[in-house]
């Protein structure tokens, strides 16, 4: 079991298989001049195999994949049905900008991989193209209502961004979650954009949000969450669906942080908004490299920040990341 040095018990993974993607969302990274990892430097899907493999022996439960976009990764299936064949492992998630996960679907569904979290910042064809700067709505759209319609837990993460998006929040509630049984969550606004833009508050931050919504939705119920959710949950009355609010930049679910990340190259993190604890490719491809990563695994999570302030206060270079770099 990984217990951090706040007594917080460490059973998330969330495990980045490429820093690519097809799309180049503005609040994500610059449209151009990225300076992608090169392959060699790529964890192989062996690699993220028997890292996983050997985290989950720590006490890791769950896996969330991200990227980049995982599905740019064409081995990537390989590495799922690896993983889908842990027994220790209780839930793998997949974050996802949908446009390339179409055809995976039915195997997905076969593996028992039902959790989808789907980056969807915009309902309309002219936003979307806007915020992402490709024209790929159509795409997006219809793999989202085929997951609905195979029965994937789908949630729909939509940043919240100020003069871009903000006027399509109401309509994607209620073209989703008003007919179909979808959470989406809306979030704060990150300063991870590859140093694209800088700011140190936002216009919409989590009460912004949740007071817009409330002046066209009088009858929302506040529900019930996780101990260790991100998210803060309601459902407006009537709905199918359901939708959250996550103060991302604001952090104030911090004290219940039960979450540990690894890049596509191998450097551990351990908060959103920290630096890179250690870096652990080169011991991955060494001998003894399952006993000596969990020793590396043990030290990381003994010297986690207490919050995303304290880390951030120890990360002065943070706003030059990118989402890409980091693992969303």
């Amino acid at each position: 079991m990984l217990i951090d040095n706040h007594q917080r018990k460490i059973n998330y993974l969330r495990l980045a298989v490429t820093d690519r993607c097809n799309l180049r969302c503005n609040y994500c990274m610059p449209e151009s001049g990225i300076n992608f990892a090169k392959k060699y430097k790529l964890l192989s899907i062996d690699e993220l195999y028997r890292l996983s493999k050997t985290l989950v022996e720590q006490g890791i439960t769950k896996i969330r994949i991200t990227g980049g976009e995982p599905f740019v990764r064409k081995d990537l299936m390989v590495l799922l049905r690896k993983l889908s064949a842990l027994p220790k492992l209780e839930d793998i998630r997949i974050t996802t900008n949908a446009t390339l996960i179409g055809q995976h679907i039915p195997e997905l569904k076969e593996l028992g991989i039902k959790n989808i979290n789907l980056s969807l910042d915009a309902i309309t064809p002219e936003t979307f193209k806007k915020v992402t700067r490709r024209d790929q709505f159509e795409t997006v759209y219809g793999n989202l209502i085929k997951l609905i319609q195979e029965d994937f837990n789908v949630k729909v993460n939509f940043i919240a961004l100020d003069g871009q998006n903000t006027e399509d929040m109401i309509p994607i509630l209620e073209d989703l979650t008003r007919h179909y049984p979808v959470s989406v969550r809306f979030l704060e606004e990150m300063p991870f954009n590859g140093g694209s833009k800088n700011f140190q508050t936002i216009k919409w931050n989590h009460k912004a949000i949740y007071n817009y919504i409330a002046s066209q939705y009088p009858n929302i119920e506040k529900l019930s969450s996780e101990k260790t959710s991100t998210s803060v949950n309601y459902r407006i009355e009537g709905f199918e669906g359901n939708f959250g609010i996550i103060p991302s930049f604001t952090r104030n679910f911090c004290g219940s942080c039960n979450r540990l990340r690894i890049t596509a190259t191998g450097d551990v993190i351990t908060c959103l908004y920290a630096s890179a604890n250690r870096n652990i490719r080169d011991i991955l491809r060494a001998e003894n490299s399952e006993e000596n990563i969990k020793n590396e695994i043990l030290k990381a999570v003994g010297s986690r920040a207490k919050d995303g302030f304290e880390a951030e206060d120890r990360n002065k270079n943070y706003y030059e990341n990118s989402m890409t770099s980091i693992g969303g």
